[in-house]
């Protein structure tokens, strides 16, 4: 090779490389931008809301007056609904997407249901709050309760549900199907006992994103009629007089965080203003906990799986 061969070479390498180092400090400028304004914007909140914090502002109710004024409505039926929606959407898209990658035949039904359910991860909330309040609300007579606005975000979250589980299900290797059919498994028996098991750390991590999406979601649960004020608690199972029943909690009223921080802030007075911090704040930790629940769960998942 002559000499100017090599020489043409180093420079093209030399411009690859400089290229390459200018993309990767663009991107790390990008990433930071995102963290820095998120750690701000998380910071400031902190600052005011912290010192609002105390036992009685988690076991109080709604109050005109700021400084007798609790989230203890606002957690307890955000927890709730998130209950709901859990219980809805991960059962419902594990089994979808499963179905769709180990089961359905590859036509031009398929074709389109997959084309569906990935516009659908991209339509506006506000439309999800829509199709509920006329489908749960009104045709089903689930009327404003918990069980609506649990169903609307599992619906809200299903289609992130459904392509985790699909993408996970398809990084698992052929070979593992493979062996299970050799050995005479059924395809639910290669389901149970193999495809679910390795892609679950993959489904869950789906799970968290959606999950993550849902609890802050407010255009929904106002369209379905959640309250801004709401003084009492959903009935526990078996109190009262008469007892209640264990389900009856999921039809009562109900309002969540991002809804009574969205009343505070609507409010002049400066200790409201507060208030929502504080609330912010609890509803950001709320999310991380759930989301390290989920990550703790993945990892042990992981770790139990041998390949």
């Amino acid at each position: 090779m002559k000499p100017q061969d090599l020489q043409l070479i180093r420079d093209v390498i030399r411009r690859a490389k400089r290229w390459d180092a200018i993309f990767g400090l663009v991107g790390i400028l990008a990433l930071m931008v995102g963290v820095l304004t998120f750690a701000a914007l998380f910071v400031d909140m902190a600052i005011q809301g912290v010192p609002r914090l105390s036992y009685d502002f988690f076991t109080n109710f709604p109050s005109r007056r700021p400084d007798a004024a609790g989230i203890l409505s606002a957690w307890v039926g955000t927890s709730l609904v998130m209950l709901v929606t859990a219980a809805a959407a991960v059962p419902l898209g594990v089994a979808a997407g499963v179905y769709l990658e180990e089961y359905a035949p590859k036509n031009w039904v398929t074709d389109v249901i997959e084309i569906n359910i990935t516009n659908l991860a991209g339509v506006p909330s506000i439309v999800y709050g829509l199709l509920a309040l006329g489908l749960f609300v009104y045709q089903f007579g689930f009327g404003q309760s918990i069980l609506s606005a649990g169903l609307t975000l599992a619906l809200l979250i299903l289609p992130v549900v459904v392509v985790a589980t699909r993408e996970s299900i398809r990084a698992i290797p052929q070979m593992i199907r493979e062996g299970a059919y050799a050995c005479g498994a059924t395809t639910w028996q290669t389901v149970r006992d193999h495809i679910l098991p390795y892609s679950s750390a993959g489904i869950l991590t789906g799970v968290i994103i959606g999950m993550a999406r849902a609890i802050g979601e407010t255009a929904p649960i106002i369209t379905i009629g959640a309250l801004t004020f709401i003084a009492f608690l959903p009935p526990a199972p078996f109190s009262g007089e008469p007892a209640a029943g264990p389900f009856d909690w999921a039809m009562a009223p109900f309002t969540v965080m991002p809804i009574q921080m969205f009343n505070w802030t609507s409010r002049p007075e400066a200790a409201f203003q507060l208030n929502a911090a504080a609330a912010g704040f609890v509803l950001v930790l709320m999310t991380l906990l759930m989301n390290g629940a989920a990550i703790w769960l993945r990892y042990r998942l992981r770790k139990n799986i041998k390949w």
